[in-house]
C-alpha cells in the first residue's frame, strides 16, 4: 500500500489556479453562479471519486461549492491526482 503524500501547503501552481477559480466565482452574479454550478459540481464529484471512491459529497448549493472544491483540491493534491491544475484551469475558463 502506498503512503499518501504529506502536504503542508498546496503546490504553488495548484494553489494559484484554485485561487483564480475562487476569485472568479466570487465575481459572478448569483444567477450566473447558479447556472455555472453544474460545472463546479462535476469537478467536485470527479475529485471525490478520485480521492475517496464510493463516497459522495452532499449537494449543499452554490454558496458552499468553493469550500467543497478547496477541500477536494487539497485531498486530490495529497493523493497525487493527475492533471489537477489543468482541471482547475478548465473550470475557471468554463465559468461565465
Amino acid at each position: 500500500m502506498t503512503e499518501p503524500h504529506h502536504v503542508q501547503h498546496l503546490p504553488e501552481d495548484i494553489d494559484r489556479e484554485l485561487e483564480r477559480v475562487v476569485r472568479r466565482w466570487r465575481e459572478l452574479p448569483v444567477d450566473r453562479a447558479l447556472g455555472a454550478s453544474g460545472d463546479v459540481r462535476a469537478l467536485v464529484d470527479e475529485l471525490a471519486a478520485a480521492t475517496a471512491p464510493g463516497s459522495a459529497v452532499p449537494d449543499l448549493g452554490p454558496s458552499v461549492l468553493m469550500d467543497q472544491l478547496r477541500v477536494l483540491a487539497w485531498d486530490a493534491a495529497v493523493a497525487g491526482v493527475p492533471d489537477l491544475v489543468t482541471r482547475l484551469a478548465a473550470l475557471r475558463r468554463a465559468l461565465p
